[in-house]
């Protein structure tokens, strides 16, 4: 069942790329959009057949492939990897849905974005460290072309730094996952056949250090997500919107899967120092945000704040914590994705996304009333007002990370009060007050423009309003990650030092 979730894109992008003759710009359109819903409702059918009770890997499919590397072909999924399968499924139509109809080279366009989709949806199901770094590295090559063909003016910049740095959390994460095989004795890459428990804590610390680094890249971590910025503003919508709400999630994912649940013993020693640099990444982040004139990098930058969270709560590693962290993973891609494409429609009708410029957008005549309406919904979720899925993912973090580090779960809050300071300056500025009279006569916005949005709005409402429907598929796994032998995040500097 879950190889259909690899073959359906690759192939629907096989078809778009190379069919010699009768593929159109609208008809390769067409066949995108029919090939990421089928990839999509298929992960919904397998979610139908998830038994949210079972701990274990699901549906898992194994293939021995290279036995002298020992590489296998070993796909699985538990409540960790479900919701974010869904959540590609679903930006990745959205993405489609968003593209331009007119856009320049749009068979090769197309074909790359099933591609991302098929890597990033591989890397989510792999059950072997190599596979996992295989499919890690494929969706770097689809990713770096849409940033570098359908980019803005230094578009050859962003795509050529999103390239090295990428290329260097590759580096730091193969090394970890090689380290860990050699040392543990293991035959093979198979996550199930790895014993780390027999590795001491010096050698756990030393093998997280290229796992914190290269996922920190990646998610990103003050002072490693200075790639993050230049890709957002000079990437096309549709890639901003997966680039934040699913490519980032490829690095919290990769913290809690071979970081936290692999590394048990190193993690708990160096949980006070991860705390510590959530709490960096959330205050950077959030006062970059502020100093920010241009509406797509200052949801950006929202991004390295929030993504923080994660980390503390995962620090932290309660099993309430850690339960945030996969709410706040779905959370920021449903209101990243909404935030990354709004502002996407509003530089499409005024051509400017500078807050000195736009003004009175919410105009209910002339302006984007229900873009600026649903833009007021979005900041509003990525502030934590109640009612929406960003307070209760917050809320989970803040509650199970509280008991473990109070002061830097305090301070972390206060990235919530600076995430209101700063959407209520792009609110104030680009949709309040009287029309600007450098952007008049705008464009009509369709529907066809706003529905994508209204199903992300949807959706933010509703996981607020119900979050047990995506908390009953992933308690019961994110509760067994941290039921290990040792206490994670307990063990401080100077306790260890007194063991010893």
């Amino acid at each position: 069942m879950l190889s259909i979730l690899l073959l359906v894109p690759l192939l629907g992008a096989a078809l778009i790329g190379f069919l010699p003759f009768g593929m159109t710009p609208k008809l390769s359109r067409k066949v995108a959009l029919v090939v990421a819903s089928i990839a999509f409702l298929w992960t919904v059918v397998i979610s139908s057949q998830f038994n949210p009770g079972e701990t274990n890997q699901q549906f898992t499919e194994f293939l021995p492939w290279i036995d002298a590397l020992g590489l296998n072909y070993y796909l699985g999924i538990d409540g960790l990897s479900l919701p974010l399968l869904l959540l590609n499924g679903l930006l990745t139509w959205i993405a489609i849905d968003s593209t331009d109809e007119n856009i320049a080279r749009p068979r090769f366009y197309y074909s790359l974005l099933l591609l991302l989709n098929a890597g990033v949806t591989g890397a989510f199901m792999a059950q072997d460290l190599l596979l996992f770094f295989l499919f890690y590295e494929i969706e770097l090559i689809p990713l770096y072309f849409l940033i570098a063909i359908w980019g803005g003016e230094r578009r050859g910049y962003a795509a050529t730094k999103f390239l090295i740095y990428t290329a260097v959390s590759g580096i730091m994460i193969l090394a970890s996952f090689l380290g860990m095989v050699w040392l543990s004795g293991s035959s093979s890459f198979a996550l199930d056949a790895l014993n780390t428990s027999v590795l001491s804590v010096e050698t756990q610390v030393l093998l997280l250090l290229g796992i914190l680094i290269g996922f920190g890249i990646k998610i990103p971590l003050v002072p490693l997500h200075t790639w993050l910025p230049d890709a957002h503003v000079e990437a096309s919508t549709p890639i901003s919107v997966l680039l934040a709400g699913v490519l980032l999630k490829l690095g919290t994912y990769g913290l809690l899967r071979f970081g936290m649940n692999l590394l048990p013993n190193g993690w708990s020693y160096v949980a006070p120092v991860l705390a510590t640099w959530a709490v960096i990444s959330v205050l950077y982040g959030a006062s970059c945000a502020i100093a920010q004139n241009d509406m797509k990098k200052m949801v950006a930058y929202s991004s390295v704040g929030h993504m923080g969270y994660v980390l503390l709560a995962a620090a932290a590693a309660t099993p309430l914590s850690v339960l945030g962290c996969i709410m706040q993973m779905i959370s920021h891609g449903l209101i990243s994705a909404l935030l990354f494409l709004l502002v996407g429609i509003v530089y499409k009708k005024t051509g400017t996304r500078d807050l000195g410029v736009l003004q009175g957008l919410l105009n209910p005549e002339r302006g984007m009333p229900v873009i600026g309406s649903l833009m007021v919904l979005g900041v509003m979720a990525s502030a934590g007002i109640p009612g929406m899925v960003g307070f209760i993912s917050e809320f989970i973090i803040f509650r199970g990370s509280f008991a473990v580090f109070p002061v830097q779960t305090l301070l972390s809050m206060i990235g919530t009060g600076l995430t209101a300071v700063y959407f209520l300056i792009l609110m104030n500025r680009a949709f309040f007050g009287r029309l600007s009279p450098q952007v008049v006569n705008l464009p009509r916005v369709s529907w066809g423009d706003r529905i994508p949005a209204v199903v992300l709005a949807v959706l933010i409402v509703i996981f607020g309003v119900q979050p047990n429907w995506l908390v009953r598929w992933t308690e019961p796994t994110m509760t067994t990650m941290v039921n290990i032998p040792t206490p994670v995040a307990t063990v401080s500097f100077v306790k260890e030092k007194t063991k010893t």
